[in-house]
This record gives C-alpha cells, structure tokens and sequence, in this order.
C-alpha cells in the first residue's frame, strides 16, 4: 500500500494580520495533484487541521472543498485525526456521512477500539491507530497532585492507550501510529503551544509499542525524525512556515511504501513555496540598500534593524521603500545598544518629565535627543495628563 503523511495544516492561521487562504487554497490543490500522481491509498493527516477550534466559515468551505475533490477525483482513503488547535466534537460531528466518502475522522477518543482502522477495507494489509490529541484535561482529579505526579500519570495514559490499540489491531498486518503530541527528541520552534505537559516530557521513544511499522506525528511544526526506534518515528510539519523563523525550514509530506512483509519505504516529497517569508537584517543604510532590489514582488517581509539611537518614523520609511518594490513588510523589530547602568537621580534633583528625558536621552546615546522626537515625547505627555 502507499500511505501519505502529512499534518498541522492550521487552516484559517493569519499571519501578522493577513490571511493565508490563498496559500493553504494553492497547498491543497498541489496535495491532491501529488495523491493523484502517486496513486496514494490512504492520505493520513496527523491533527491540527484548523488554526482554531472556531474556524472561519471561509476555512471550513476550503477544507470540505478538498474534502470533496479527494473523494470525486482519487480513490485515496483518508484517515483525519484532531489536534490541540481543533475543536474535536465540532471536527467529527460529520464523521458518518464523511465515512461514506472514504473519509475517516477520529475527534474523540475514550477508548483504543475507536481509534482502529485496517485498509484496504475489503482485504486488509495495514491497521492504523488513529489517536487524536489527548488531552492532559480529560484526567481525573487527584488531591494535592503536584505537577509531576500528573504529567507522569498523563505519560502513562498515553503509554497504555497506544499498547491497547496495537492488541487491538488483527494479526499479520503492518501497523502504523498516529498521534498529536510531543515527544523526547523533538525538535521544538515558537509557533507551537502546548507541547509539553506540567514542564515534563509527555511522551518518550520507549513507550511507543514495539512491533509497529511507521509512526506518524503531528504537533511540531518543523519535519524531522526522531531518533532511538525500530522504526521510523516522523513528525510531518506544517505545510507552511507559520513564524518568520520557520522560513529556512523545508516542508515537506513522507510517502510510504508498506510491502506485505519487511519494513516500509519512507520518501519526502518538499513541499512547494507559496509565499515567500524573508528576514532583512543589517543597520538603516544597509536596509534602505536592500530595500531598493527588485527582489521582493509578493514577498512577506521581517525587518531587523540595528540602530544606534530611537528614530522617529523609521518603520513608516522602511514599509513604504519596501512597499514601492512589491514587498510586504510584515514586522520591523529594532536592537539598539545593550542598556548600561542608569545612574541615580537623587529626589531633590527630581525635574520637569521633559529635562528628565533629556537627560536620560543624552546618558543613554550620548547626543541629545532631536527636535521631532521631543515634539513627540511633548505631545505623549499632554495625552496623559489630559487622562490624569
């Protein structure tokens, strides 16, 4: 069979306000192109579907979109599991009628028997766990619990539950993992939430069933292995860089080739990039510089910029210069000089709020501060004691 796995769509995520339908719209179209191309059995999608369990109505028209066209233009399978973004209830609330379009969705899970699938339906070769995130939530209290008791107690949830399901499965199939959750090992960005439990590690390597042939993974963002397994344990990623520092990542789908007997083949296939995200670092000159290269047309922008003083207005100049060449600067974040001991202004030497600026402006810079930055700082004043 030929098992494609991927995760962590986040449809509907907005990136510093702008939205991201047209690039997840254009992933998914290549998705079912690749399925198509490959002859794919079973499209397998490890948990976050949704950038939030409210999704937009634009959001849930794009993914039912596709949802559709699997159905109408492959004869793939698709097994959907939810994540911590999604709302599981609201997820599997169509899981029947999907079912009758070879669409599987597990959003809840209380027990492992839920969770089982064997493909393909009529002779089947593979039997997949299909375990949606778990919630540390849904344990039952305990009195005067610490933190480490419960994130223990939490690991060994997961640990059994992911056992049960592999005595579940029938005998002599090839059996793969599903889960949305971190793991020792993983390699963990800024963009994801709720990755470990109580400050502990919620799952490690050797809780994991033995006997199994492929683990896939969902719940970190960059696509990586982890290591210490008889098997391959694969975290997908997201198709598309959700943080600026996401963009040298490459993303990436794995396809599986499970033989009846021995151990599966595992291909990346990258992912295409639909917007380009980059990071212009230097100081004003040499951003300006930058700015001015007919590079940026349809670009997402990070500016960091190195100033040896505040300049008022700098933002404003760096997204119009940017902006004038196609580029679209999402973020200007601004390193000045590493903040030396403040000496101490005694009380009787206390002064007007705008002699205090002044002051503090030239102990900081060495200069005194120019005429556009105090009309600001006068005009930041009157606003508070107009509050006062």
């Amino acid at each position: 069979m030929r098992i494609l796995h991927t995760s962590d769509w986040h449809i509907g995520h907005r990136f510093h306000e702008r939205s991201r339908i047209e690039e997840h719209r254009q992933f998914l179209d290549w998705l079912l192109t690749t399925l198509q191309e490959n002859a794919v059995d079973v499209l397998l999608v490890a948990g976050d579907i949704f950038d939030t369990a409210l999704p937009s109505s634009e959001a849930t028209d794009l993914y039912y979109q596709f949802l559709f066209r699997l159905y109408r233009e492959t004869h793939a399978h698709a097994v959907i599991t939810a994540g911590n973004h999604d709302s599981p209830m609201r997820l599997a609330a169509p899981q029947e009628f999907l079912r009758m379009g070879r669409i599987h969705v597990v959003g809840l899970a209380s027990e492992p028997t839920e969770c089982v699938l064997t493909f393909p339906p009529e002779n089947p070769s593979v039997a997949i766990a299909a375990v949606p995130y778990l919630s540390e939530s849904e344990l039952s209290h305990i009195s005067f619990e610490t933190e480490p008791e419960r994130a223990g107690r939490y690991r060994e949830r997961l640990k059994v539950f992911y056992h049960q399901c592999v005595e579940y499965m029938p005998p002599g199939l090839s059996k793969i993992l599903m889960g949305h959750l971190f793991v020792q090992g993983g390699k963990v960005g800024d963009s994801e939430r709720n990755i470990q439990i109580g400050g502990a590690t919620a799952m490690q390597v050797s809780d994991f069933p033995d006997d199994v042939a492929y683990a896939a993974l969902g719940h970190l963002h960059r696509p990586h292995a982890i290591s210490g397994a008889s098997y391959p344990i694969q975290y997908a990623g997201s198709p598309l860089p959700l943080r600026f520092n996401e963009a040298s990542y490459r993303k990436m789908v794995y396809m599986l080739d499970v033989p009846a007997a021995g151990d599966v083949q595992v291909e990346e296939i990258e992912i295409p990039i639909f917007k380009e995200l980059c990071i212009v670092t230097g100081n004003a000159d040499e951003v300006f510089s930058r700015a001015m290269l007919p590079e940026w047309a349809g670009k997402y922008i990070q500016v960091q910029l190195k100033l040896d003083r505040p300049k008022i207005g700098i933002n404003d100049s760096i997204r119009e210069v940017f902006r004038q060449h196609g580029g679209d600067v999402l973020s200007v974040e601004i390193e000045l000089p590493a903040q030396t001991e403040r000496q101490e202004i005694p009380i009787e030497d206390m002064q007007q709020p705008t002699e205090i600026f002044e002051q503090f402006y030239k102990e900081k810079f060495s200069d005194i501060p120019d005429e556009l930055l105090m009309k600001t700082f006068d005009e930041l004043l009157q606003l508070v004691e107009e509050q006062v």
